[in-house]
């Protein structure tokens, strides 16, 4: 496997995704309609009534996202199309800061409903930020519903996590100081990763595998800390509860949804039943109306509600670890960026705990 494969000026972004994604597309940040995937489900027909349903339901989670300066140009990657794993979609780009010492790493998981987007929806803003502030960046893809269901994409994006451990010493990262980041999936993912227990199988035939899954620090946006219908029914409403890409992200047939073996999925899929005294420090950025959402709002109405951020946060605050929450109605009244409060917190984190050598977030 070639990890320095060079950088093609004939590639374009979101090859690995149905359909070309024009230059507008991909530097504002946008899905192209074309690159969200058809939806061939058990529960097709009485979710779709035709095609239209999933088609819209990726798309709403995917422009629901924030787009905070997403339409600079980034520089290139120093590596690209870096493969991960034996899928088209397991490939990575890397930007290496300039150091002499091994540098942290940010992994951008992307978001768009477990169904669509690509790791080119990073941005410039986060890029560039972190280049100068001598971190490293990591986006990543990984394969998408219908294809595959839970835990498939949070496993994709956890290997491509230990995939970089493995080739710290090439890449001159330092595996003790890895954080992740990503909006919606992509941040339930960070959250879900970041809380679980070591993923590492010292056992495995695969080096890949046999490398830690440990995160420093998660920053996200538009996060949700559960997937649980139940859960998000109680706390936000039925609107939200209904989105389709929750129902493609288990791959349940309709009448499997209010089941035991639903319920088990459910509580497996929720990054905060993951939480324990061991967790790593984590803030959460949203943009969605933080107000109530109507019984009869439009399905998916809420899916990036606040409310996600204060009840993780509850349950962090119980434990005494950190997790800060901001809405984007902050940055209207005071000024700023996200991607500095995003740097900042970052920043914080890796940097060394005196004459212990290692970051100040918590690892397990």
């Amino acid at each position: 496997m070639n990890t320095r494969t060079s950088v093609s000026r004939n590639r374009k972004a979101g090859r690995v995704t149905p359909g070309p994604a024009k230059r507008s597309d991909a530097a504002s940040g946008a899905t192209p309609l074309a690159a969200i995937p058809p939806f061939n489900g058990p529960h097709r027909k009485n979710i779709m009534r035709g095609r239209l349903v999933p088609f819209l339901g990726a798309l709403l989670f995917a422009l629901a996202q924030p787009r905070f300066d997403a339409r600079a140009e980034k520089p290139a990657p120093d590596l690209a199309e870096v493969k991960y794993g034996s899928h088209e979609r397991h490939v990575l780009d890397l930007w290496k800061a300039k150091s002499d010492a091994p540098t942290p790493l940010v992994v951008y998981i992307h978001g768009g409903g477990f169904s669509a987007g690509s790791k080119e929806r990073v941005s410039d803003g986060l890029v560039s930020r972190c280049l100068k502030a001598g971190i490293s960046v990591m986006a990543i893809n990984y394969r998408l519903s219908p294809e595959v269901h839970f835990p498939a994409h949070y496993m994709d994006c956890a290997r491509a996590i230990q995939f970089a451990r493995l080739h710290a010493g090439e890449w001159n990262i330092d595996p003790k100081r890895i954080g992740a980041t990503g909006s919606s999936a992509g941040a339930g993912t960070s959250l879900w990763i970041g809380f679980h227990s070591d993923l590492a199988d010292p056992k495995s035939a695969d080096p890949v595998l046999r490398q830690s899954t440990r995160l420093t620090c998660i920053a996200v946006t538009a996060g949700q800390c559960t997937y649980d219908p139940r859960t998000i029914t109680e706390w936000i409403g039925k609107p939200a509860a209904s989105h389709p890409a929750l129902q493609r992200f288990y791959g349940l047939a309709d009448d499997e949804l209010d089941s035991p073996k639903a319920y088990k999925l459910y509580e497996a899929a929720a990054p905060i039943n993951l939480v324990t005294a061991a967790a790593p420090p984590v803030m959460l950025f949203y943009s969605e109306a933080d107000e109530p959402v109507p019984p009869a709002a439009q399905r998916g109405t809420g899916i990036h509600h606040p409310i996600f951020g204060r009840k993780l946060k509850e349950k962090m605050d119980a434990l005494n670890i950190e997790c800060g929450t901001k809405h984007q109605s902050e940055y209207t009244k005071t000024g700023g960026s996200l991607h500095d409060d995003l740097l900042k917190f970052f920043v914080r984190h890796f940097r060394p705990t005196s004459g212990s050598g290692e970051a100040t977030g918590k690892t397990r």
